[in-house]
């Protein structure tokens, strides 16, 4: 199992971190978690595409983590020689969040199906609401939900990944909790948004000061993976992105509480889980 860091930022724009996106490549299958901005074209970089895609799975329903889900829609839609229905796991909510995105894109939609002969389909996605327990199942590869805390947003959920003995979490936006522990406990890898609290609290602007409540910081972060004994953390969607050179101080908070192996994601990363 493999995963690949198609975009490491977060909603503050970053000209080397595309917004938050993850493929996971598991035996036969892509699997596609969250897709932020410039999904598609890191997909392009990393040598894949949307029409390959298993199933693009949302953590949750934030603009950061779906601001390209259109273009995910649109490319498999205009790229797919036959119909290529799109599965698409979210949180509740998610089904009403697809219907609005397919209803934005219904000008889009109507010039194509005027103008290519061979395309006379509308784009087919099917949606699965998920909540807690096994959403994927198919090859030995096996995709596990549970809700996580990122409130007010809500519900959210993260996903826990697993292929021939090993495992991969990928917590999404989150502070610690029941289902977050639940994810992790024993995994290979996990995979964590993380803000540092040290860096925030020094922006004078409330609405960014507002972040530290919902979201993991780097010691909570380390606190969690002790506790679950997880193998390696990877810390991606940092706020805000580390300025060169400064990586250590992220891993070092990160190990006051786990003794493991950190590591600082960055757009196109690959690791084998």
């Amino acid at each position: 199992m493999e995963i690949v860091f198609l975009g490491t930022g977060s909603p503050l724009p970053d000209p080397n971190r595309a917004g938050p996106a993850m493929l996971v490549k598991a035996g036969p299958h892509h699997l596609l978690f969250d897709a932020g901005r410039g999904v598609v074209m890191r997909m392009a970089a990393a040598g894949t595409g949307p029409a390959l895609v298993s199933g693009l799975f949302l953590t949750h329903l934030h603009s950061d983590h779906t601001t390209d889900v259109n273009d995910v829609i649109t490319t498999r839609w205009v790229m797919s020689p036959a119909q290529n229905p799109l599965q698409v796991f979210g949180p509740v909510t998610t089904a009403g969040y697809i219907d609005a995105t397919l209803a934005m894109l219904s000008e889009d939609i109507s010039y194509r199906l005027a103008h290519h002969e061979d395309l006379n389909w509308a784009p087919p996605v099917l949606v699965s609401e998920v909540t807690d327990g096994v959403v994927f199942e198919a090859d030995g590869v096996r995709v596990i939900a549970a809700p996580t805390d990122h409130a007010p947003v809500h519900p959210t959920v993260g996903y826990r990944i697993e292929h021939e003995g090993r495992s991969l979490v990928l917590a999404g936006d989150t502070v610690p909790c029941e289902g977050l522990d639940r994810l992790c406990a024993g995994a290979d890898m996990y995979v964590q948004t993380v803000l540092r609290r040290s860096l925030v609290e020094q922006i004078p602007m409330q609405r960014f000061l507002d972040t530290m409540d919902y979201h993991s910081s780097t010691h909570q972060t380390g606190q969690t993976a002790a506790r679950a004994s997880v193998g390696k953390v990877v810390l991606t969607h940092m706020v805000p992105a580390p300025f060169p050179g400064t990586e250590h101080e992220w891993i070092a908070e990160v190990a006051e509480a786990y003794d493991g192996p950190v590591v600082i994601a960055e757009d196109l990363l690959v690791l084998d889980v």
